[in-house]
């Protein structure tokens, strides 16, 4: 398979989205991009738009070609938006791009009230509904049971997971599980993958603690051994401290 990273906070922008092709498939896994729009009251610099303006370009075109689409949760980097901002991608690009897709999304039962209003606004802009794939496998993908957005029982809900398997190699998505719950690294071992992108630690909030820290790093480590290679972005690289 080909396994391609458009969107990241290492590339510019807030984002995980991964285009994948097999033989037969072409999957984008949470085709969304945001920027800190309006964090600490500051707007994008001209270097982030422009990273911006240049994703979404690629999000679009990948979208053109796929075959399944693929959304983690309904936070705003990580799916089209009915009422996207101009740092975002808005439904309003994509409603005729992808007619024949396959859609395999998170359910809504366990999510907030804003993630459910995204998710239903979503599924009436495009006019279809978009199936719950969770626990499910179709072809060459699988797709976890919800586990922990970041911490067991916070606030932020829970991801999806994907899992895709072709010729004897194995890829994982683990979307916003931020190494902060044993449930997905569990699960992501259990699927023996040759390959992972996840989202790494929010070192950038205050309160991740040193305690959390550490734990984090115990659950990186052991995940580490288990595979080849293992990619953490997103909420991880959005200080330099992440980098560090």
């Amino acid at each position: 398979m080909r396994i391609e990273i458009i969107g990241a906070e290492s590339l510019g922008v807030r984002s995980l989205c991964t285009v994948i092709k097999t033989k037969d498939r072409n999957i984008v896994i949470d085709p969304g991009i945001a920027l800190g729009f309006k964090r600490h009251g500051l707007l994008p610099h001209p270097v982030q738009v422009r990273a911006c303006e240049k994703i979404r370009s690629l999000i679009i075109e990948s979208l053109k070609n796929a075959t399944d689409i693929v959304i983690s949760h309904y936070h705003g980097d990580h799916h089209p938006l009915v009422n996207a901002n101009p740092y975002q991608l808005s439904a309003k690009n994509i409603i005729n791009t992808c007619p024949h897709a396959r859609f395999w999304t998170k359910g809504t039962n366990d999510l907030s009230a804003n993630q459910i209003n995204r998710a239903k606004a979503l599924s009436k802009h495009l006019g279809r509904t978009l199936p719950v794939a969770e626990g499910k496998s179709n072809g060459p993908l699988c797709f976890s049971l919800p586990v922990p957005h970041g911490e067991q029982n916070g606030r932020g809900g829970s991801v999806m997971m994907t899992r895709v398997e072709e010729c004897g190699e194995i890829f994982v998505h683990a979307s916003d599980i931020q190494m902060l719950n044993n449930d997905a690294i569990d699960q992501i071992i259990a699927w023996k993958p040759n390959i992972i992108i996840a989202s790494g630690p929010p070192v950038y909030l205050h309160n991740l603690t040193l305690e959390k820290q550490e734990s984090v790093l115990q659950r990186t480590l052991h995940l580490a051994k288990k595979v080849d290679i293992l990619i953490l972005d997103h909420h991880l690289m959005r200080s330099k401290e992440g980098e560090q």
